[in-house]
Formats: C-alpha cells, structure tokens, sequence
C-alpha cells in the first residue's frame, strides 16, 4: 500500500475517533488558538530577557514578563531537520529516522506516513492548520506540509545556504511557494521575515473571520546564515560584532510585536496560546555571566540549550514564571493538545510530556504522570521501559521518562541529562554538574583517592550517579530498538 494511501485512511480514522470523544463544554464553544514561532539558530542567550545587552527585544521580552520563561529547555537536535522533526511528531527524531544531518533538496527521508503529526492531531479535532516558512522535512510529494496535516502551506521548502539555493540555479532560483504553486523564485533572506508575517497576518484573519480555531506553525528562515534584515533594521543594533545577527533579531521582535497586535486587533489574544521557541543553539556564551560552552551542531550545552516562551494568560498560563525544569521540544506535542482539550489517540507513542499542568501553576516541577493531573499525563508510560536485572533499582520509570537524551548532528547520542546531572558518553564517560557547573568545564570525578570520609562519600555517589545514567542510556538504546514494533496511529 502506498505511503499517502496509508496516511489518508490513518487520517480519516483519527477523524472519526476525536469527533467521538466528547471534550468539555467550555473548550468545545472556544477552542483555544496555538500560534507557534520557531525561530533558526538563536542562541540562549541571545534575548533581552536572556540577557543579550547588544540587541533590544522588548516585544518578546513582554511575552517572558507575562509568560513562562523556560531555563531549561532543549531543542530536539543542534542542526535544523532533525529538530523540526522532533516538534512535529512528539519525539526523538531517530524514532522516526530523522535524526541524521539535515534534508538536502535531493533527500529521500522525511516524516513516516503512519507517524501522527501534531497538525494532524489538531486538524482531526477540527482546526484550520497551517505552516507559514521554512519547512525542511522532506521534499517528496508524501512528505511536503500539505501531506503532514496542514491546510495551508507558504515560504520556502529549503534552507538558504550555498549549496542548496546551488541545486536551483538553472531553474531561475530556489521557489517560494503558496501552497503547491511556486509563485516567486530567487527570493532574498532580507524579504522573508516581513513575508512570512505578512501571510500570517492575512491566514489568522480569515481564521477569526470565519470563527474557526487555528493551529499555526510559524517556522522563520531567520536567524540562519545567510542573515538578511529589511533596509529599515540595517545598523539598529549595538552589536557591532555581529551587527546583522542583531539587526536580524531586532527585526524579528517588530515581527512579533505585529503578530501580537493582529491578536489583540481581532479580540482573539485572550483565547491564543503564543510559543516563542529557537531550534537549536548558535554559540557559546560572551561573558563571565553567559556560561554555556558550545555551538551549534555540538552537543555541548550551546548546541542544543535554547530559549523557549510561552505566553497565554488567557487560557491560564501563569504570568512571571520561570520554569527550570528540564523541558524539551517533544513536550510540547502533548502539552498543546492538553490546552486544546485534544486526547492522544491510543496507540500513538510520544516522548514529550504534558507539561499543561505546570504551565497553569499546578506544579512547578514537571507533572506527576497521571491522568488525574492533566489530560495527556500519562502519555510517557506507552513507551517502552523493561529494566533487566543489572539495572533494575537503579532508577524509576519516572526518572527514565523525565531524562532528556541528546543526539548529535549526526544522529549519534551523546549525553544523557536526568535532573542538574549529564553524562557524556564519547570519548569517555564524563560526568557534568550542570547547576554548579553550567559550562561543563569540571569533570565530576569519580576515582579521587579516598582521603577521608568525605571525598570518599563523593566518589561513592558520584559512581552511583553515573551508573544510574548509564543504565538510563542502555535502556533508552533498547527502547529505540524496539520502535519498530511500535503500535502506530
């Protein structure tokens, strides 16, 4: 059977299911809006509200002052497609063999059919969807955004960079498209912020004129290299050594402030949940008060560590929080259908978690998996988890479901955080204190001579630590495994 034959009729079965399922009155009348801003290689630090100097973000500074301000979030991957991957499916992007280097306009991977997309998930519950930006997740007619659950689809399927705007040059330069149509070719990155807000604008207007709840995917080309700003940013910025890097981001915060004001000009910002969110680091920290170590495409902190906002008053979304649980792209699958009133399907495996409750105040850590406490909490126990005898005792399920494993560009997993504890597994196993030591510049070391009681305590748990984040990385080997025998959507 083929691909998109498969695809429509899992499609029309998940139709069937959610129109059966009755959500609760409220969310039924009002369907809360999901605006999703994915940004390309921000850095952490690279915010006013994360402690840039060099640029002036108030817009999106407002959204963290009347949001919650995540400190400890992750991106699915340090390199572009894998991470894309990892938002749209709810996990880790080798489950759905996305996590190698990125999709190249000549690439034969993308999104499995039989793998559910969180667009799907909303347009089956009745949503108009859509994707607004750079989409590279595929280029194949079963992977492109209209075949992944989204209504409507507008910007540029590929990255910007040389070699792949290269593929394009004897066709009149890489296509934009609407839709299925290539409208433009040849279009500048110094266009595209305006363009995509422009679309959003135009697409968000027809949704609230025609009374319809809307989920919309917002991926920009910016901030990646090449950079391009509208003649009006060019020299707005005070950082003089990355001068267009900080134009970029000022000009991006207009943006923002104009998505903002479209919500409040509709009378639809009460009802609208706004995520803020980079997909993977840029660089290193630039001064004693920015510690991350590493840049994109590493796996060190400054690859994958990321800002992440989320702003919805409205809906109870609490105001002036910092979350500094370790939280990652994956959860938020879950987490938006939890505020949608949106039940995951049975069958359906997701790494993310529900993150709902923590989001409305009901906790400040990471919620209990439950299905008392929020909608989609018990989702991380449909994932595989069978300890064997070496292992057994050494960690809960819990902890397991609640680590956060880091993959590289090259799809090869490299660390494994559980708590303020990371684990790098190459060359060697060395063990990080990451709420001490945000930098990993100091190995936690576990063969010190015992001196005396107290050196020998440390190294006593220092070895307990790194087992127990051993076996949390052999069994998440094994569950990896195992996805092929997953009970699929």
């Amino acid at each position: 059977m083929k691909s998109s034959t498969i695809r429509s009729w899992c499609f029309a079965l998940l139709t069937i299911l959610l129109s059966s399922l009755a959500l609760p009155s409220a969310l039924a009348a009002d369907k809360p809006n999901v605006l999703f801003i994915f940004i390309d290689d921000q850095g952490y630090y690279d915010l006013g509200c994360y402690g840039a100097t060099e640029v002036k973000t108030p817009r999106i500074d407002a959204l963290a002052k009347n949001g919650v301000r995540f400190t400890d979030y992750y991106s699915a991957a340090p390199i572009c497609s894998p991470s894309r991957a990892g938002l749209i499916t709810g996990c880790y992007p080798r489950r759905t063999g996305n996590e190698i280097w990125v999709h190249r306009p000549d690439a034969t991977e993308g999104i499995p059919a039989e793998r559910l997309t969180v667009a799907e998930l909303f347009k089956g519950a009745g949503y108009a969807t859509a994707c607004i930006g750079k989409w590279h997740l595929g280029f194949k007619e079963e992977f492109l955004p209209l075949n992944q659950g989204f209504d409507h689809y507008y910007g540029i399927r590929h990255n910007m960079d040389s070699f792949e705007v290269s593929h394009f040059d004897d066709m009149g330069g890489m296509p934009f498209f609407n839709d299925e149509e290539v409208v433009e070719r040849g279009v500048g990155p110094a266009q595209l912020a305006k363009k995509y807000t422009d679309e959003a604008i135009s697409w968000i207007e027809k949704q609230a004129a025609a009374d319809k709840p809307f989920f919309l995917y917002l991926p920009h080309t910016m901030l990646h290299d090449p950079l391009g700003v509208s003649p009006e940013f060019r020299g707005s910025s005070n950082w003089t050594a990355h001068q267009e890097y900080g134009d970029a981001i000022q000009e991006m915060d207009y943006h923002v402030g104009r998505l903002m004001k479209t919500l409040e000009r509709l009378k639809i910002d009460k009802n609208t949940i706004v995520l803020y969110v980079s997909d993977n680091g840029r660089w290193p920290g630039r001064n004693d008060q920015q510690p991350l170590r590493g840049s994109k495409l590493t796996t060190y902190e400054g690859g994958l560590k990321v800002p992440a906002i989320a702003y919805g008053p409205g809906l109870g979304i609490r105001k002036g929080f910092e979350a500094g649980a370790v939280c990652h792209a994956m959860d938020w699958y879950p987490t938006l259908a939890s505020i949608a009133g949106i039940p995951i399907p049975e069958g359906v495996i997701l790494d993310g978690r529900d993150l709902s409750a923590m989001l409305e105040g009901k906790t400040d850590d990471i919620p209990a998996f439950d299905k008392s406490v929020s909608l989609n909490a018990e989702i991380p126990l449909r994932r595989w988890y069978e300890l064997d005898q070496e292992w057994s005792g050494k960690f809960t399920r819990e902890e397991y479901a609640n680590a956060f494993f880091y993959h590289g560009s090259h799809g090869a997993l490299a660390a494994v955080r559980s708590g303020k504890w990371k684990l790098a597994l190459h060359p060697n196993l060395v063990l990080y204190d990451l709420e001490n030591d945000p930098g990993e510049t100091t190995e936690v070391v576990a063969t010190w001579p015992k001196a005396g009681e107290k050196q020998a305590k440390s190294v006593a748990e220092a070895w307990r630590i790194k087992t127990k984040l051993r076996g949390m990385v052999i069994e998440f080997q094994r569950e990896m495994n195992k996805k092929a025998a997953e009970p699929r959507s």
